[in-house]
């Protein structure tokens, strides 16, 4: 019996290694192999973690998708010889994480804890604090003004404008402003 029949811990969340950019060629061809084979028993679900990132600029939002752990996939799997050497003999496979050739699963609460933030969206924004805004929408709409301060979740913004001589601070939400 080899070292790795006898790492056999059951069905468990494996990391792979694979190189920069390959990692949905890695899913997409061990998804296929396991189909063809009938290793379904053996690897159950294979995950690349990303993130969608809500990208706003001003009146505009444009949803991206960032992997969260670039060059890694990870697999659920029982670790056999077999189920070892199909995942390790894939192109853009550069092993698995852990020491030497022995791989080390993630335990219970890390794989719970990469599996919950695979499924979050993260909200970014174009404008930062000082930027120079136009106000695209409500009563100020067509007005220019300074970006002074954010909000901690991004979503209410101060804009500084100039009017009849004096600066007013306006409160807004975000989508109500873009980069001039």
């Amino acid at each position: 019996m080899s070292d790795i029949n006898e790492m056999n811990e059951g069905l468990r969340w494996y990391v792979a290694h694979t190189y920069s950019g390959y990692e949905n060629k890695v899913k997409m061809n061990l998804e296929k192999i396991v189909e063809n084979r009938g290793l379904g028993e053996l690897i159950k679900e294979i995950r690349i973690p990303t993130e969608t990132i809500v990208e706003s600029d001003g009146g505009n939002e444009k949803e991206t998708e960032s992997k969260i752990f670039p060059s890694y996939v990870l697999i659920k799997m029982v670790m056999t010889d077999e189920s070892w050497h199909v995942v390790r003999n894939i192109r853009g496979v550069t092993g698995f994480v852990g020491p030497g050739s022995k791989p080390v699963p993630l335990s219970d609460e890390e794989a719970a804890a990469i599996i919950a933030e695979d499924e979050t969206v993260t909200a970014t924004t174009s404008v930062c604090v000082g930027d120079t805004v136009d106000i695209i929408d409500g009563i100020f709409s067509g007005y220019t003004g300074t970006l002074a301060e954010m909000s901690p979740d991004g979503n209410e913004v101060t804009v500084v404008i100039s009017t009849v001589g004096r600066d007013m601070p306006i409160k807004l939400e975000l989508k109500h402003i873009r980069k001039a």
